[in-house]
């Protein structure tokens, strides 16, 4: 699999204090909410390649909280290897198979935020097209520097690089 591949199939931009995300998939539309829906295939394609998840929490419903720790386990990336990396999502909005609404935050172990990190409300919408579905993500943020922090970081290079492992999980669920 080439490493470019999320890249190519992925676009991205920025408007105002928003990132926008969008990617088709080679599967319906039922089959990619469940891939986001369900604790044990959410955990067996998030996070970037080279990236095990752990999801410690996992509430499904308006007000449930998803917890989890991302661990570098490719030997190949350097200082990363053996890092960790927390995350919580409390889900505000969930409309089965079409949208999903959370508040997304850098956490610690003990899934408390971190105030050093921005806070962003990630809205995801699955456009229903027949065998494919559209994946449109919206990341807000409370300030364009927030937003920049972000994209600096490598969120764009990272979510296409786990839409990759997700198009292989997608590929065995059918």
């Amino acid at each position: 699999m080439s490493a470019n591949k999320g890249i190519v199939n992925m676009t991205s931009r920025v408007e105002g204090k928003e990132l926008i995300m969008e990617r088709t998939f080679n599967a319906p539309r039922e089959l990619v909410f469940k891939a986001f829906s369900d604790s044990e295939h959410l955990a067996s394609w998030w996070g970037p390649q080279g990236w095990k998840t752990e999801n410690k929490t996992f509430e499904f419903k308006p007000e449930g909280v998803w917890h989890y720790c991302m661990r570098c386990e490719d030997k190949n990336q350097g200082d990363f290897y053996g890092m960790e990396s927390w995350g919580k999502a409390t889900y505000k909005e969930i409309v089965v198979p079409e949208k999903i609404v959370y508040v997304d935050a850098f956490s610690d172990k003990e899934g408390s935020t971190s105030d050093q990190m921005p806070e962003m409300i990630i809205t995801m919408v699955f456009d229903d097209q027949g065998e494919k579905t559209n994946l449109t993500i919206r990341s807000q943020f409370s300030s364009e520097e927030e937003l920049k922090k972000i994209v600096e970081m490598g969120a764009v290079q990272g979510m296409s690089s786990q839409f990759d492992c997700l198009d292989e999980v997608l590929e065995e669920l059918k």
